[in-house]
């Protein structure tokens, strides 16, 4: 869960504006993390394998979509972000959609369901260095745990460091900003 918040956060580097308040980023955190709810089902017997399983629809690419669509549609009405709506509903596409990736490249489980509802297949990607995560926040808190925390900074929290830090610094250097016509 919280690596997958890093990397929503890495990735809204590629959208920050000083206008654009932290509860923007702290949304792409939240929806970087979201997918995980379809753990709920677990208690309601929804199987793994199953389209609201873990890893099934909420996984998807459909729902990265679906979600970002919601947060544009909740975001403008309330007027609660000084970011544009194709720029939010990108970013939070994408933050979401992270997550199944990173999901595909874990040494465990039964693989992600992008292409979900089209395709129920489930998914991987042929290199896997990210140690699954258990799903219980006691078998988390072990020296499993651990270990599994440290693997996820090694592949996950330090290439999203170099990431944001690459971005900033080209933005700095002019990369990726919008020129000012109003001021020639």
């Amino acid at each position: 869960m919280f690596s997958h918040a890093v990397t929503a956060l890495s990735i809204g580097t590629c959208f920050y504006r000083p206008q654009v308040p932290k509860r923007v980023w702290i949304l792409g955190a939240i929806c970087g993390a979201f997918p995980d709810i379809d753990v709920v089902g677990f208690h309601y017997g929804i199987h793994y394998g199953d389209f609201w399983g873990h890893r099934g629809f909420t996984h998807s690419l459909a729902f990265a979509v679906l979600l970002a669509g919601v947060v544009v549609l909740v975001a403008s009405r309330t007027h609660l972000v000084r970011i544009s709506r194709m720029s939010l509903a990108f970013y939070v596409f994408l933050a979401t959609a992270s997550h199944g990736v990173l999901d595909a490249m874990t040494n465990g489980g039964l693989g992600v369901a992008f292409f979900s509802p089209l395709d129920d297949g489930r998914y991987f990607f042929p290199w896997r260095p990210i140690l699954v995560s258990p799903i219980s926040a006691g078998r988390f808190f072990s020296a499993r745990g651990y270990a599994i925390l440290q693997n996820e900074f090694l592949w996950i929290w330090l290439p999203c460091i170099v990431f944001a830090i690459l971005v900033l610094f080209l933005r700095r250097r002019g990369w990726g900003s919008r020129p000012n016509y109003a001021s020639q």
